[in-house]
C-alpha cells in the first residue's frame, strides 16, 4: 500500500523511519511491548540506487532541439557548467565573466509557498565555474536574440527586501520562468521527442520523469569532465555539493576504469609526433620522435634509447628534468 501511494523510495524511506520511530517512543514509555517494525516480516523500504545514467550526446542534443528557442542555451548552462535548474533560470548578466572565463554562481530562483523568491544557491555556497568558450558563445548569441530582462524579486523569503536582477531568461510574459510551467509543457514535450519518455495518450499528462528532469544536464556533465579525466574533488566543486563523498557515490560508475586509463597513457606515447614550438618539450608535447620507448620493471641498461622506469604516469614534465624524475638515461 505504501509503495502504491508513494512511488518514491526517498520518501517511503522517510515515512517508514518516522513511523518506527513512532513505535519506539511508545515501547520506550511501556505502551507497547515492542515495536512491529522490528519484525521478520516486515520489510523497511530499500536504499534507492544513488548511481546515475547519463545521457547520450545525441540525447542531449534532440532534446535541445526540440526546446522554444528563448530556452535552449539553458541545455549549455546545464550540460557544459552544471548550474541547477534554478541556478539556470536565475542566471544573471553580472554572473557570467567573458574575460576571465569563469561563472559565478551567487542565486537561484526558487519558489516559495507559491510564490518565486531569489535565494542563495542550495547550502548557501556560492561558487565559480569555468565557462567554455562554447557556453559563452551561446550566451552571447541568446542575449542579442532575447535581451535579458530586469526582474525584481524578495530576496529568501516572501516578505524581505526585494533585489533586482538582469536574467537572461524570462518566461512568456517577459518575467521570470515559471518552472513548473516549463517543465510541463516545454522540457516533457522534448524529452518525448528524443524518445526518453514516451508521448502521452490523448487527455492525459505526461508521464512523471524526475531523473529526466532539468537536473539531467548535470549528470551529463559529470560524465564528460569524468571522461577527460578530471578527479572527483574538482567535480565536486563545480557542481557546488556540500560533500564529496556523494558526488563519489553518485558519479563513481562513471570514471574510467583504470584499465582504460593505463592503455591510453601508453597509446599515447605512440601517437605521431607534432611539429611545433612552444617553449620547453615536455613528455606530453610527443617530443620523443622516433626513439623506442623500453619499460622495464628494473633499472634500464644503457643503449640508445629512452628509457622510463617506472611506466609513464600521464604527469607533464620537462625535459631538463626527466632525468631527475623518471630515470631517463640517454639517447644518441
Amino acid at each position: 500500500m505504501l509503495k502504491k501511494s508513494l512511488p518514491n523510495e526517498a520518501h517511503r524511506r522517510v515515512v517508514a523511519a518516522t513511523v518506527s520511530a513512532a513505535f519506539n517512543a511508545a515501547v520506550d514509555d511501556e505502551l507497547l511491548a515492542r515495536n512491529p517494525f522490528k519484525a521478520r516480516s516486515v520489510q523497511m523500504p530499500k536504499v534507492a540506487d544513488a548511481s546515475v545514467n547519463a545521457w547520450t550526446t545525441d540525447q542531449l542534443f534532440t532534446v535541445q532541439r526540440s526546446l522554444p528557442a528563448r530556452f535552449r542555451t539553458a541545455v549549455e548552462l546545464g550540460a557544459g557548467c552544471g548550474l541547477r535548474q534554478g541556478e539556470t533560470f536565475e542566471f544573471s548578466v553580472d554572473e557570467a565573466d567573458f574575460e576571465s572565463g569563469w561563472a559565478t554562481v551567487t542565486h537561484q530562483l526558487k519558489r516559495l509557498r507559491g510564490r518565486y523568491v531569489f535565494a542563495p544557491p542550495k547550502d548557501g555556497e556560492t561558487r565559480q565555474v569555468p565557462l567554455p568558450r562554447a557556453v559563452a558563445g551561446a550566451l552571447r548569441a541568446h542575449a542579442a536574440a532575447f535581451p535579458p530582462i530586469t526582474v525584481n524579486l524578495r530576496w529568501r523569503t516572501v516578505d524581505k527586501e526585494r533585489r533586482i536582477r538582469r536574467l537572461y531568461f524570462s518566461g512568456a510574459a517577459g518575467m521570470n520562468v515559471r518552472v513548473s510551467h516549463f517543465n510541463d509543457f516545454m522540457w516533457k514535450p522534448a524529452l518525448a521527442s528524443a524518445g526518453i519518455i514516451p508521448e502521452p495518450e490523448e487527455g492525459e499528462r505526461y508521464a512523471s520523469a524526475r531523473e529526466h528532469g532539468l537536473h539531467a544536464l548535470r549528470h551529463f556533465y559529470a560524465s564528460v569532465l569524468l571522461d577527460a579525466g578530471e578527479n572527483i574533488k574538482v567535480l565536486n566543486r563545480c557542481l557546488g555539493h556540500a560533500d564529496a563523498g556523494f558526488t563519489l557515490r553518485t558519479y563513481t560508475h562513471l570514471m574510467p576504469s583504470s584499465e582504460l586509463r593505463t592503455r591510453n597513457a601508453v597509446d599515447s606515447l605512440y601517437q605521431e609526433p607534432q611539429n611545433h614550438d612552444h617553449g620547453p618539450r615536455r613528455v606530453t608535447d610527443r617530443s620523443l620522435g622516433s626513439f623506442r620507448l623500453v619499460f622495464s620493471g628494473t633499472a634500464p641498461r644503457r643503449q640508445n634509447s629512452i628509457y622510463f622506469w617506472p611506466l609513464y604516469t600521464g604527469t607533464s614534465i620537462p625535459e631538463d628534468l626527466w632525468r631527475d624524475r623518471m630515470w631517463l638515461d640517454t639517447w644518441v
